[in-house]
Formats: structure tokens, sequence, C-alpha cells
């Protein structure tokens, strides 16, 4: 029958989608360990994963370091000088469907039809409290001078200046405590917010999954590689 062949092939997609998903989880990025830079202080940086069920962020603490590296947040109005503060927190994702889907009860056909095929990409920067560790939707990580450079960079290359500066999106934050900002590269289902913190920890010296386009896939291979 003729409805057959588009069954079979949504099947054969989906099949396909779930095997290199898997093997993108239990596959490590890079194969082997990548041997430490010499570090002469012997100091290390605590950053966290902060994960839920479709999206991961970065978050590295927020010091004297980080407040002049990133002091564009403050000109764009975030509270990065509250006496609470303790975190920045780092996301990339799909222009549409992040900045109009701040709860699942804001989901709307566009932005999803988006985030599945192909859209522009924002930087989300929140800054936040203290955050509770242990827990299931936090992962730590200690690393070293170098290795926090790397990712501090990576971080900071991934927004798009115009005219030489950072500025954020009017109009599109959650709240007063994050903004939105414009982003380099495109975002779709293949290359998303997971892998882009792959990526990032990857730069920071840490082993992913080869592909991880899931929350639990790149915890997964976090756990395992590290």
């Amino acid at each position: 029958m003729s409805w057959r062949r588009p069954v079979r092939f949504l099947l054969a997609v989906l099949t396909v989608t779930v095997s290199l998903a898997i093997a993108g989880t239990f596959l490590p990025r890079p194969f082997w360990p990548l041997a430490k830079a010499d570090d002469a202080t012997g100091s290390t940086h605590r950053i966290l994963v902060l994960s839920n069920p479709i999206h991961t962020d970065i978050a590295v603490a927020l010091d004297t370091e980080t407040r002049s590296r990133f002091s564009f947040l403050e000109d764009s109005g975030m509270p990065l000088g509250h006496p609470n503060a303790r975190w920045i927190v780092f996301g990339w994702g799909g222009r549409a469907f992040y900045i109009e889907t701040p709860t699942w009860a804001d989901l709307k056909p566009v932005p999803v039809f988006k985030g599945l095929t192909m859209d522009r990409s924002v930087m989300h920067v929140d800054v936040a409290g203290e955050i509770v560790e242990p827990s299931d939707t936090v992962t730590a990580f200690e690393i070293g001078d170098a290795e926090y450079e790397k990712l501090l960079a990576y971080i900071e290359a991934s927004f798009t200046p115009e005219d030489g500066m950072i500025a954020a999106i009017p109009d599109t934050a959650y709240g007063p405590n994050d903004r939105f900002f414009e982003a380099n590269g495109w975002f779709s289902a293949v290359v998303g917010c997971n892998t882009w913190t792959a990526k990032g920890l990857r730069e920071a010296g840490l082993r992913t999954g080869w592909w991880n386009p899931l929350p639990g896939s790149l915890t997964t291979s976090l756990s395992l590689y590290n």
C-alpha cells in the first residue's frame, strides 16, 4: 500500500537517528585522553554543567576575572554586582525557540519547527546565586588555568559583536537576571545547544561523546570519560 513507504522511511530515519545518538554517547571525543598542560600554580577552577530534559548550560564562578571579561553583561543591565550573585550561566540555542519559549506553556508551532530544522542562534546568559550541589541536574568539574582560559575564550567567541560592541537583544529577557545576545553559528537539530556545551567542555580539557544532541547523552558521556 502507498502509505507503507513513508512509514518505513520515517522508521528508518528514526532508527538511524537513535543509533547515531547511542554511538555518539559511547564513542569518546577525543578518542584518547588529552595530556594536561603543566600548571605551575596548581590552581583549579570549578565549573558546572546544568541540565534539564532538553537543554544544558555552562556555569562559571562570578569573580573579578569573569566580571571584567564579561563586563558587557553588566553594561546590558545584568546584576553582576548583586551581593548574592555567585555564578554566570551561559547557554547557546535557536533564536525563535529559545526566546519565545520561557516555559512549556509558551510552546508555539513556529519556534518548534525552527528548532527542529534550522534557525539563527542566540546566547542566553543568566546570573545565579548559590547552586545546590550535588544534584541530578548539576555536574561539577575542576579544571586548570589553561583549560579555564580556553573555555572562557570559547564562550566569549560565541557572541556576535555589532560595531565592536556586544549588546543584549532588546525586550527578550525572561526576567531581571538574564539577557539574550546575538550568537555565532546556526542552530539545527544536529548542531544544537547540547553540542555547543559539549564543544566548550572539550575546550576545557574534558572528554564528551562524539555527538551529544540530548542532555542525557552528554551527562552520560561526561560520567564515563572524566
